[in-house]
């Protein structure tokens, strides 16, 4: 689903009008698709009835075809005008001809019809406003939707391309707009949706086709989206029954300390959970013996330490064992102490090291001669402490592998980039894609609405807004989840998209398993992701 604000979707608008497909044509396909929706969604309730609310617009224009087309499918149709049509409307006239009862504002002074339509609806079309509203709200079309908006039952809303009210841009929202149970975006979701206010008004977001021609250049140009189920399960890998676990790569995880040890523990199992081959995970060595009996599916490195966080000569260590893996996740649990800086430090400027041949672990024989081993740079997931690090780091950007997948929260984006954090979050998108271009690597700046960027421009917002999520742990669980992607051959922006996605069904799927968005623990997530996979793969 593209992702659009108001004035791209009307430069799309008019391009589909110059190249023949005109606006009628547009408003008669979404008006039959919303019809479409409604019916397959409500269709089968027994003697279902639908209310419009009609505005004078677009949106009034699209509300009315539907309710003509769901009168053909034995729907009783009634059109209650908010807004005036001209007396002439065709589309008013197809309604009544299909055999739909109309209702003015004007002639409802109490709105007591309002009020008796609403007790045996069973779907309200909200399509009084367009995206091309902005606040304030005129007094007499704030007047109808409060009188909707308190209603005791209100029947199931479906706004039509948005909830009137809200303005689609800045995701500002009159006080008077009606919560929908369903938003049906026409061909792409509008920006302010996905913002707050407004995303609590827009229930489950649906798109249709209106139609346009897909060579459009005001349409190619947009490189936003909204990512779903259906794209998700376009990317993800095939699991053939001839594989082995070779077949689906090694991630290496560098993680932990001893304030912070389950945090190897969350990355590494949730990389495992997504379908990595093998997980190779790097600890400070007093945490093998706490970890290891709860992971037997891993094996194990461990890393030389200053009391019980990464040291700076685990480079060295760590270097032996670079190639072997796929991908590397490094970052969670580390902590900010001088020395394990200086870990990350020499492994991002990727100089040689000396080593000793003979190392299990850091345990080496002492007839082992130093060795030169260059630093090699395999894929890169960097999360959590390690990013606070790698800003201490210069010119960091041109020392990381292109298409390094960076895990930043809003305050850890903020350290990377210098900006407030309040820039940060009035921007989320534009942050997201400025950087991701600018340092030439993935960004996924965590938090309602993730958004995942990539260099080329391309930036995706995950539609989900989840309170079960705002845990410790689980930003090492979604660093895993992507690390484990990325191993099994999937490209930088992939995995990252997927493993976002995964992340905030899992985090939905916990809720439901556990039975509190405020009792979902950060491994809750990686026992509901079987449920999420067997749902979507």
């Amino acid at each position: 689903m593209k992702l659009v604000n108001v004035a791209e979707m009307q430069a799309i608008e008019r391009e589909a009008d110059q190249a023949g497909w005109s606006y009628a044509q547009m408003m008669e396909t979404a008006g039959q698709g919303l019809a479409e929706i409604v019916h397959s969604f409500y269709g089968d309730e027994e003697n279902p009835l639908v209310t419009g609310l009609v505005g004078s617009g677009n949106n009034g224009g699209d509300t009315l075809i539907a309710l003509a087309a769901l009168a053909q499918n034995g729907w009783e149709v009634r059109a209650y005008l908010v807004r005036p049509r001209p007396q002439d409307d065709p589309l008013v006239q197809r309604v009544q001809a299909a055999g739909g009862v109309l209702q003015s504002v004007e002639q409802d002074g109490d709105l007591s019809q309002l009020d008796a339509w609403l007790s045996d609806s069973t779907v309200v079309l909200d399509g009084v406003l367009g995206t091309g509203f902005r606040l304030p709200l005129k007094d007499e079309i704030g007047r109808v939707l409060t009188r909707v908006k308190v209603y005791e039952n209100i029947p199931t809303v479906v706004a039509v391309d948005c909830p009137s009210g809200v303005d689609c841009d800045s995701g500002q929202i009159a006080e008077e707009c009606i919560p929908a149970d369903v938003t049906v975006c026409m061909a792409a979701v509008k920006v302010g949706l996905l913002k707050f206010p407004a995303f609590q008004m827009v229930g489950e977001i649906e798109t249709i086709d209106i139609g346009l021609p897909t060579d459009l250049p005001a349409w190619q140009a947009v490189q936003r989206e909204v990512v779903g189920e259906a794209r998700v399960r376009s990317l993800l890998p095939e699991r053939k029954p001839d594989s082995h676990k070779g077949t689906y790569g090694t991630v290496g995880v560098v993680a932990g300390s001893l304030n912070y040890s389950g945090a190897a523990l969350l990355a590494a199992r949730a990389a495992h959970r997504v379908g990595a081959g093998l997980v190779q995970v790097a600890v400070p060595g007093p945490l093998h013996a706490v970890l290891a009996g709860h992971f037997p599916e891993a094996t194990w490195v461990l890393l030389p330490h200053e009391m019980g966080v990464i040291a700076e000569g685990a480079v060295e260590v760590l270097a032996r064992h670079l190639p072997k893996v796929d991908v590397l996740l490094w970052g969670p649990g580390f902590g900010l102490e001088d020395t394990t800086g200086e870990f990350v430090r020499r492994l991002v400027e990727g100089r040689p090291v000396r080593t000793r041949r003979g190392q299990i672990g850091f345990v080496s024989a002492q007839d082992s001669a130093n060795v030169g081993v260059a630093l090699t740079h395999p894929p890169m997931v960097i999360d959590a402490d390690g990013l606070k690090l790698l800003a201490r780091v210069q010119n960091w950007p041109q020392n990381l592998p292109p298409e390094t997948i960076l895990t930043p929260h809003p305050g850890e984006m903020a350290i990377l980039t210098g900006l407030p954090l309040e820039d940060i979050q009035a921007d989320r998108l534009g942050i997201a894609q400025r950087f991701a271009q600018e340092w030439g690597q993935v960004v996924v700046l965590k938090g309602a609405m993730t958004v995942v960027a990539e260099p080329g421009g391309q930036v995706s917002v995950i539609p989900v807004a989840n309170s079960a999520l705002a845990h410790a742990g689980t930003g090492d669980v979604l660093a895993g989840l992507i690390a484990g992607l990325r191993a099994q051959g999937l490209s930088a922006y992939q995995a990252a998209l997927v493993g976002a996605w995964l992340h905030a069904q899992a985090g939905i799927f916990a809720v439901e398993q556990v039975g509190h968005e405020a009792s979902v623990l950060a491994g809750d997530l990686i026992t509901a992701l079987p449920d999420v996979l067997a749902w979507v793969w």
